[in-house]
């Protein structure tokens, strides 16, 4: 049950993988050199999800703040990209980093795998920071990361959705029991839903919102500002 010794079989395993990998012709047998790439791909996430609840457990006051976390597109976040970065990583200092982690790990896993001493801790702390600084400089040269500016403007989406819905209740268009009612996935589509619902609201009720059109495209979320003449169109039906 300690998680040093389950971080140590872990290890093996991505150990065992990588040996085969390495002593196989992958020209000749390709088939087999992806079977055991998707080995090492799980293998590893395994690993690094160990190794996440080590430091939950043994530097949970020093982790390396994530608040960056919130720049990234939606879709990236229900992934684990910890995999990723890994294999994006290829060389380096996290490479070095995570080598040291499991070294020090293993031993401590051998000689008392239920303590943390000062110098387990002290590689850990630095590899989380490495991982956190590589993991916002990766993304960000991949995709379009949300500007402070960005992330104020969709923070004022959720206030004008969470209105709307105030007032619709105030009004009784709906009841608390309807939304207390639904399922919980469908409660992941109520933004989505209030992205279609708050154009209303935002247009007429709300007009000096964040759904204003007296401000050009680039000034709106980028969630609606692909659709500001279409916001205009649905203004004058409104009217």
């Amino acid at each position: 049950p300690r998680l040093l010794s389950q971080f140590f079989f872990a290890d093996e395993r991505v150990t065992r993988v990588v040996a085969e990998i390495n002593g196989l012709d992958a020209e000749l047998d390709p088939q087999q050199y992806l079977v055991l790439l998707n080995q090492l791909h799980l293998s590893q996430a395994h690993l690094l999800a160990i190794l996440e609840r080590i430091m939950e457990e043994c530097i949970p006051t020093q982790r390396h703040s994530r608040d960056y976390l919130v720049k990234f597109p939606e879709e990236l976040l229900v992934d684990n990209l910890g995999n990723h970065m890994l294999f994006a990583a290829e060389a380096g200092t996290l490479l070095f980093s995570l080598e040291l982690v499991r070294t020090v790990l293993r031993e401590q896993s051998l000689s008392q795998p239920g303590s943390y001493p000062e110098p387990v801790q002290a590689v850990l702390i630095q590899f989380d920071r490495l991982f956190a600084e590589f993991e916002l400089s990766y993304v960000s040269s991949l995709v379009a990361v949300k500007s402070p500016e960005e992330i104020y403007r969709q923070q004022e989406i959720i206030v004008l959705f969470c209105e709307t819905v105030e007032r619709a209740l105030r009004l009784g268009y709906l009841t608390q029991e309807m939304i207390d009612g639904y399922e919980p996935l469908l409660m992941f589509t109520i933004p989505r839903l209030g992205q279609a619902l708050s154009p209303r609201s935002g247009l007429l009720i709300y007009p000096e919102g964040p759904l204003s059109l007296e401000q050009s495209p680039e000034q709106m979320s980028r969630v609606f500002s692909p659709f500001y003449n279409l916001l205009k169109k649905i203004r004058y039906a409104l009217w």
